[in-house]
């Protein structure tokens, strides 16, 4: 069997460009005792993947030159040498950019499809819905009637927190770059106002919509509009930390220029790394699931098809052109 593989070619330099990038062939080896084959039949494409291209070690380590590119993929067992795992079972995990994944079968998460189609289990029912969960639940700490400015709210991380704060109780702003993801946040997700930051003025917004302040602050973009929010927090406000992505092809980092705020507001900054809690994820795919079916939340997807289409695709996520979870279909 042949394996098509997305590899990282060379390290970006700011944007990146379709040259960090080259699509190989090679042949399988054959399973190994306790080896299961995955035919991957989709690819989250997510803003971290950027950070991940870069040399050196964060809270993981960096893609080395020459290997898949890293990424959460979701797909069938279609040959298994793992007691674990039987064939026609469906798992997602760091799979990579590929068509097949060999893995030993560690780190493997099971997919109950029952819960919604594959392609859930890489957005609201996968890491992103996940990093939304916690990251309110755990590091917001909503309270009903509490207010809530969400940055990159379009995204599905963004909707997610929005639509789970909507369910806690609070009223949710949220910011992103057309009307029309505007009015997709209005009109299906619920939330109670949305900021067009390209065309509206987010500052005179935001003292519109919360003249008292915000309570939670949950950052998705980084960069001048987190020094909007911090000079309108609320007293006792907590600023979650969730991504940067106006910043990650940034020869430079925009750094804040307003935190102090956070000591006159007595309030607090933190951020989220989703992987801190995977041993509750099955409890909050447990609840987001009863969420979708009782139509308190909504998904929005954006579908790609073919591992030639990858540069292209993943770079939208830094220009804003898609709409909806990204996902590559294989």
């Amino acid at each position: 069997m042949i394996n098509t593989k997305v590899i990282l070619a060379s390290r970006p330099k700011g944007f990146i460009e379709d040259h960090n990038f080259d699509i190989q062939t090679s042949a399988l080896p054959k399973l190994n005792d306790r080896e299961v084959l995955i035919e991957i039949e989709a690819i989250s494409l997510d803003p971290a993947i950027r950070g991940w291209m870069n040399e050196g070690t964060t809270y993981i380590k960096g893609i080395e030159i020459g290997a898949v590119i890293r990424t959460f993929s979701a797909g069938k067992v279609i040959q298994s040498k793992n007691p674990d795992f039987d064939e026609g079972d469906y798992v997602s995990g760091l799979l990579g950019a590929q068509q097949y994944c060999i893995s030993d079968g560690k780190n493997l998460t099971p997919i109950d499809i029952s819960k919604g189609k594959l392609t859930y289990h890489l957005g609201i029912l996968g890491m992103p819905g996940m990093t939304a969960y916690f990251g309110l639940l755990e590091k917001g700490k909503p309270v009903e009637g509490d207010i809530i400015f969400i940055s990159g709210a379009a995204g599905v991380v963004g909707a997610a927190v929005g639509q789970i704060a909507k369910i806690k109780g609070c009223t949710v702003i949220g910011t992103a770059g057309s009307d029309a993801k505007c009015d997709y946040l209005i009109n299906e997700c619920r939330f109670d106002h949305a900021i067009n930051y390209k065309t509206e003025d987010v500052d005179i917004q935001l003292k519109k919509y919360a003249p008292e302040g915000i309570h939670i602050y949950y950052d998705n973009v980084g960069g001048p509009i987190l020094d909007l929010a911090l000079q309108n927090l609320a007293r006792g406000a907590r600023v979650v930390f969730c991504g940067a992505i106006s910043q990650y092809n940034a020869p430079e980092i925009y750094g804040p220029k307003n935190y102090m705020k956070i000591v006159t507001a007595r309030g607090t900054m933190t951020g989220i790394i989703v992987f801190d809690y995977i041993d509750q994820y099955p409890k909050a795919v447990k609840e987001i699931a009863q969420w979708i079916e009782e139509g308190k939340i909504t998904i929005k997807e954006h579908i790609i098809n073919d591992l030639e289409n990858f540069p292209s695709a993943l770079q939208m996520l830094y220009t804003g052109k898609n709409f909806g979870k990204l996902i590559l279909t294989t």
